[in-house]
């Protein structure tokens, strides 16, 4: 279904995501509008594993070092994209956010569609992020499929930080203290 730009929601180690083909304009821009999103946002992408990450983006040294210490886990970097991804993934940019989490069935999602896929949260833009398959079936009656997988863990969304620049910078606070993410990087474990 996402190989042909079709909306699936999936549980990730957080909330409820939605996944397209990031590489597919048309998905990406019928997400949007079933999101009710501002086009002007980006897409953070999930991937299965390293191998998909490096498809999609290009990542610095501190960047990989980030990746090993917190993925799979609810850590997004930010890197420079690679060419190939929509530019209304990118919202006209040229960094892309993507993190491998942990949980299976959203990294077995990645793996079968064979590119990373788009892991923007399962409700309406605004709303609180859907935990359940019930919660989207409700919110966003235009999604094509759910993968329920039963309730996801819900808390605080994954922690964004930019490593596309010389230094790494906080974009968004969440499940990792950005205080760990830096001591994480300062002792190299």
């Amino acid at each position: 279904m996402i190989r042909a730009g079709r909306v699936v929601a999936y549980p990730t180690d957080t909330f409820y995501g939605l996944a397209v083909d990031p590489r597919n304009p048309e998905a990406a821009r019928r997400l949007f509008a079933l999101k009710g999103r501002p086009e002007s946002s980006a897409l953070i992408l999930i991937a299965s594993d390293l191998d998909q990450v490096h498809a999609a983006g290009e990542l610095s040294a501190d960047a990989r070092r980030l990746a090993e210490q917190w993925w799979p886990g609810p850590l997004t970097i930010v890197v420079r994209a690679r060419d190939g991804l929509a530019d209304e993934t990118l919202a006209g940019g040229s960094t892309v956010g993507v993190r491998v989490p942990d949980h299976p069935v959203a990294r077995a999602l990645a793996r079968a569609s064979g590119f990373c896929v788009t892991a923007t949260s399962a409700n309406q833009s605004g709303q609180p992020a859907a935990t359940s398959a019930a919660d989207i079936v409700e919110a966003l009656p235009g999604v094509d499929l759910v993968l329920d997988a039963g309730a996801s863990r819900g808390g605080a969304p994954s922690t964004i930080v930019d490593a596309s620049n010389v230094t790494i910078t906080l974009v968004r606070a969440g499940a990792i203290a950005w205080e760990r993410v830096l001591k994480s990087l300062s002792s190299g474990a």
